[in-house]
């Protein structure tokens, strides 16, 4: 095969192709549990964490209310995935041997958001959220009704592997996910670039900019305890029951579990069996869809 501009343009669109169709062929799951935030910086500050208001009867003027500020933010990282194509592999026609990296450069960047959030879920009791306190922790502090303040806890306990009960109806999530750049398909093909003419290799990749943080713990209940009916139910009251400031309730709705695969069948017993272990009625039976994520262990 003659390599010339002609040849060149041809194998980048053939290559850009594959990557495309393995990009879009790909299912993620991060937005299950993620907030996407457009991000037009080099960082991000979430001041609006931690903020809440309440309605009230219009009596007299209206209260403006002061909320909280907190200079929260997330720093946009770089992110790349590089392959080189041998000048010889090009010559001898013989190109085919590189169609599964192309494919799995778009299986990578569509599924690099998952790896990064579902990597912060893992962390979630050692990742410091917006009020100093880790995303999942004992000793939130919540202002109560009277002005006094409370420590509030979304962790169940244990020592076993996490999983999670998370509020997903919501607008806002526990994690968020900010992207600045979203993957993009480059090509280092011109044969007079430094890499092919030192190393015989056309350079083809993806690289992008974008970071993860924590949301509001408010909409997590995390524990370590065994999976069963008693610790499940004890992290659906603690969220249902669950205040914010000024006392009012939040309203939250614990809809999706998440589990890895060492509690996929507890999870599953817990949300798809019609009847428990004693034989009577599942109470739990579909309280919650199911995730089962690989972070989690």
């Amino acid at each position: 095969m003659l390599i010339n501009k002609t040849t060149l343009d041809a194998i980048k669109k053939n290559f850009k192709s594959l990557y495309d169709a393995s990009f879009n062929k790909a299912e993620p799951k991060w937005d299950k549990v993620a907030m996407h935030v457009k991000s037009n910086t080099a960082a991000n500050v979430y001041g609006w964490l931690g903020s809440t208001t309440r309605v009230r009867e219009w009596i007299g003027e209206r209260v403006i209310q002061n909320l909280t500020q907190h200079d929260f933010e997330i720093k946009n990282k770089d992110w790349e995935d590089t392959i080189g194509v041998s000048r010889n592999a090009i010559e001898d026609d013989n190109l085919g041997v590189y169609t599964p990296m192309i494919g799995q450069l778009g299986d990578d960047a569509a599924s690099f958001p998952d790896e990064l959030v579902f990597g912060l879920l893992a962390a979630a009791f050692t990742t410091v959220c917006y009020d100093g306190q880790y995303l999942v922790d004992t000793d939130h502090p919540v202002l109560n009704a009277d002005g006094t303040t409370s420590s509030v806890s979304n962790h169940g306990g244990g020592a076993s592997s996490a999983w999670f009960l998370i509020d997903d109806t919501k607008m806002i999530k526990p994690i968020i996910f900010q992207d600045r750049k979203p993957f993009e398909f480059v090509a280092k093909d011109d044969p007079k670039d430094d890499n092919v003419f030192d190393r015989k290799e056309f350079i083809y990749g993806v690289d992008g900019r974008m970071n993860v943080g924590v949301g509001l713990w408010q909409l997590i209940q995390g524990s370590k305890q065994t999976l069963n009916a008693t610790n499940y139910q004890a992290s659906r009251s603690a969220m249902i029951s669950l205040k914010g400031d000024n006392g009012r309730p939040l309203r939250l709705n614990p809809s999706l579990l998440v589990v890895g695969p060492s509690n996929e069948q507890a999870a599953k017993e817990l949300l798809e069996a019609e009847r428990n272990n004693a034989g009577a009625t599942n109470v739990h039976r579909n309280t919650a869809k199911l995730l089962v994520v690989p972070e989690l262990g």
